[in-house]
């Protein structure tokens, strides 16, 4: 799968998509107006950008996602781990640990997940 990275106000209309769709590329730029203050130009061009990108299509004046928020988030996640644990789970979780305390359901709910892993 491509890499994705947006930028901040990428990641906002991204988000504005991923709330509305499927929705016409002109309700996008009415939202776009509203929400960001951008001009129709601007959100077409930005839109151009992500769909070229293969996050978002432009089918016939209707925009709706190739990528949905969670696997948008969950990748980034993913990279996150590999770029400052070198990939190690139990590296990010030993930092994490470090830093806050963990709740009797947060671990029971980790262990859950690693149980289903196994299976």
């Amino acid at each position: 799968m491509a890499e994705y990275r947006l930028g901040e106000i990428e990641s906002k209309f991204a988000e504005i998509i991923w709330e509305n769709q499927p929705l016409t590329s002109r309700q996008l730029a009415d939202l776009a107006l509203e929400r960001l203050c951008w001009k129709r130009t601007t959100t077409y061009t930005v839109l151009k950008r992500l769909c070229d990108r293969g996050l978002f299509q432009n089918q016939g004046g209707t925009v709706t996602s190739l990528v949905s928020r969670e696997e948008f988030y969950a990748l980034q996640s993913e990279r996150f781990v590999e770029d400052t644990f070198g990939g190690s789970l139990p590296a990010f979780l030993a930092a994490f640990g470090s830093r806050k305390k963990l709740s009797d359901s947060e671990i029971r709910e980790l262990q859950s997940i690693i149980d289903s892993m196994r299976r």
